[in-house]
């Protein structure tokens, strides 16, 4: 019974790029599987899913809001966990923890727009986390919709196999309902009741021709990968719907092929099917790729097995803060089973913890549940030092598993409270919402004692400083973006430090002789190399701890250094004067001492840029780009329209949305997103440098 429940567990994502229909294909997924009783409209205010002030407003999703729905398929009930995740290139890090823990997804397209920026950025992200899909091309209602050449570009942009599965029927600009290529069936939704009722009939006769089109292309695509099904084929044999069906769920499973239907979830058509889809063709956490963790005790790579009789294993992929729970942490479990009041361990903070809570989330509504079970997503409450990325597990058998990496800032603001009084809160607040999200960073600027706000754009920091006054009821003053720079070591070089202080009695000595220069990964490497016990082991930990907090202090402009590596060689100590604090100290004065010293370089963001704009003004585009240390990499034609992608500098895109209207007269659109970081020019370091 417990691995029927696995086997019918579906724990999925909806991604797309925004305002392709995600929030709107969730607010029917869960009406028509009964969690809802009234269809909430983003255009309305009303939704489930976008339950934040903001999102409601704004009409976009920011947080990944996660909820759970039965739907009967087969005879059978399948239990869907299902996450919602944003569009918006800024939120990206929703996107991405969201993805670290499902087993399947399925992407949305938009039948007028087509594979658009975000959803590239997606699928590779999915592609990377090795997650089976399904395409589900929306909005078939509107004008100008083109189901195959969106098909099309799915195959060709995004290089998959893909196998069309549903034909939609237009009728005099008309969607009417689709062609089950499958079931050679003819689907027709009733409108009168919100699309809750669909009927199932004959293909009509002047669609015939289109059904046998689709479905030879479907034989020959599944002939490539089953050997009885292109025998059967060739001898023009009957082959089973269940043969056609398992083949599609095995090569999607292997990421081999990406099923492909359609719909217009706005005018509730298509949903139920995109359901049965779900069930069909995505995995189980039986069927999903192989997780593997780290077992603490021998430092051993470990299978993780999907399995309620193996030791607890899960992964903290979302911290958000409840009014009323306080600190809510997601949970995606791996295997094993957990109990209201069980201890669980925490590997990196190597403490265990009680969970005092446990609650089945529907978006910002909490439903109480006593045990959850390998392969649930759910919330707890009562672990205080937790963060996004912890393995939470049995303590006997400590596994580590791989943590999510989140990308860095890329622009900061000078933020304070209107009032004086507010400092305190203030800073509550900023703790609270750095917990939630890992892009998020916050600093003191020591040389004018500002509190510097980090995120990945300018909408993201705009709805932080918009949830400080919602949330924390804080007015807040703020100063214009800036670029959030980084500086890099070229050189290395070998140096020694030695602290010594005597005030009378005990004094304080650490001695250190180490190389410091460049790491080709991001980080801190640190390598001991001290011979002899000239340096105790309990100091060292503290020599590393200098040096890891140091880097946050660059030697130029005071940004943070994105590596460094480290190699402490020897060194001395004092019997009764050296103690912990001292070799901290004697690391951060080495780092201040020697960083100079290393020919250190600044780091500048460079992002991507595409400019969606008419042919008549693509020349003024293209000259306003270059002038901003562009560099245009392709231009491509898209029905009337032009699409320029390009790579700019962050420093120089400021304001760009309002020069942009004016140069096309509000006929273009534009779409930036994070790249990569390059070295900034030497005329600009320079004019850095005096301004500093």
């Amino acid at each position: 019974m417990k691995n029927n429940k696995l086997k019918y567990t579906r724990n999925i994502g909806i991604v797309a790029h925004i305002d392709a229909g995600k929030t709107t294909t969730t607010e029917r997924i869960l009406y028509y599987s009964g969690i809802n009783h009234k269809i909430g409209e983003v255009h309305e205010g009303n939704t489930t899913m976008d339950w934040m002030e903001q999102e409601q407003e704004r009409g976009i999703t920011i947080t990944s809001a996660a909820t759970r729905c039965i739907w009967n398929y087969g005879k059978k009930k399948y239990n869907i966990n299902i996450i919602d995740t944003p569009g918006h290139v800024d939120f990206t890090v929703e996107v991405e923890r969201s993805l670290r823990v499902l087993d399947g997804m399925v992407v949305l397209f938009s039948a007028v727009e087509g594979v658009e920026p975000q959803s590239e950025t997606v699928w590779k992200q999915a592609n990377n986390y090795k997650i089976p899909r399904i395409g589900y091309i929306n909005k078939m209602d509107r004008k100008g919709s083109n189901y195959f050449k969106v098909c099309k570009e799915i195959k060709n942009k995004l290089i998959c196999n893909i196998v069309i599965l549903q034909i939609p029927i237009i009728k005099n600009e008309v969607f009417i309902g689709i062609i089950d290529v499958i079931n050679k069936k003819y689907i027709i939704w009733k409108e009168e009741n919100y699309g809750m009722e669909y009927y199932k009939k004959s293909i009509p006769k002047e669609n015939i021709n289109i059904y046998k089109k689709y479905k030879k292309k479907l034989l020959e695509i599944l002939s490539e990968y089953d050997d009885n099904i292109m025998n059967d084929y060739l001898e023009n044999k009957k082959i089973k719907k269940k043969k056609i069906i398992s083949i599609i769920r095995k090569q999607t499973y292997k990421l081999n092929l990406v099923p492909i239907l359609c719909g217009s979830s706005f005018k509730n058509k298509g949903v139920q099917t995109l359901l049965d889809a779900i069930c069909m063709y995505l995995p189980s956490p039986l069927n999903t790729k192989k997780i593997f963790g780290i077992n603490i005790n021998n430092n051993k790579e470990c299978l993780i097995k999907p399995s309620i009789n193996y030791p607890y294993c899960s992964l903290a992929f979302k911290i958000m803060i409840n009014k009323y729970f306080g600190k809510l942490i997601f949970f995606r479990v791996y295997s094993g089973k957990l109990k209201v009041g069980d201890y669980i361990y925490n590997v990196r903070t190597k403490k265990k913890e009680r969970i005092s809570r446990m609650y089945q989330i529907h978006a910002d509504k909490n439903i109480p549940i006593k045990k959850i079970l390998a392969g649930d997503i759910f919330a707890g409450v009562g672990i205080k030092n937790i963060k996004t990325g912890d393995t939470l597990c049995d303590e006997k058998y400590p596994i580590l598993l791989e943590n999510i990496n989140f990308p860095n800032p890329v622009m900061g603001i000078a933020i304070e409270p209107k009032y004086k009084k507010d400092i305190d809160k203030l800073n509550l607040a900023l703790n609270k919402i750095t917990e939630e999200d890992p892009t998020f960073h916050v600093k003191l600027d020591n040389k004018t004692g500002q509190i510097i706000i980090s995120g990945m754009g300018e909408l993201h920091l705009e709805i932080i400083i918009d949830r400080i006054k919602r949330e924390f009821n804080i007015e807040i003053n703020k100063g214009n973006p800036k670029v959030e720079y980084k500086e890099r070591i070229i050189k290395e070089i070998k140096h020694r430090e030695i602290y010594k202080k005597q005030t009378g009695g005990r004094g304080k000595f650490a001695d250190i002789l180490f190389t410091i220069g460049p790491y080709e990964k991001k980080g801190l490497k640190f390598i001991n190399k001290v011979k002899g016990g000239n340096i105790p082991k309990e100091f060292i930990t503290s020599i590393e701890k200098g040096f890891y907090y140091s880097m946050k202090m660059g030697p130029l402009l005071g940004y943070e250094i994105e590596s460094m590596k480290i190699v402490l060689l020897d060194g001395s100590y004092h019997s009764v004067d050296s103690d912990t604090l001292s070799f901290e100290i004697v690391a951060k004065n080495g780092y201040k001492n020697a960083i100079k010293k290393t020919n250190p370089i600044i780091l500048e963001p460079i992002m991507n840029l595409e400019v969606i704009c008419k042919n008549d003004i693509i020349g003024n585009i293209i000259s306003d780009i270059n002038k901003r240390r562009g560099v245009v990499k392709n231009i491509i034609d898209k029905k009337n329209d032009k699409i320029i992608k390009a790579i700019v500098p962050l420093s120089e895109m400021f304001g760009y949305i309002t020069v942009l209207r004016t140069l096309s007269s509000g006929r273009a659109v534009s779409n930036m997103s994070f790249s990569h970081y390059s070295i900034l020019p030497e005329n600009i370091t320079n004019k850095l440098l005096e301004n500093k």
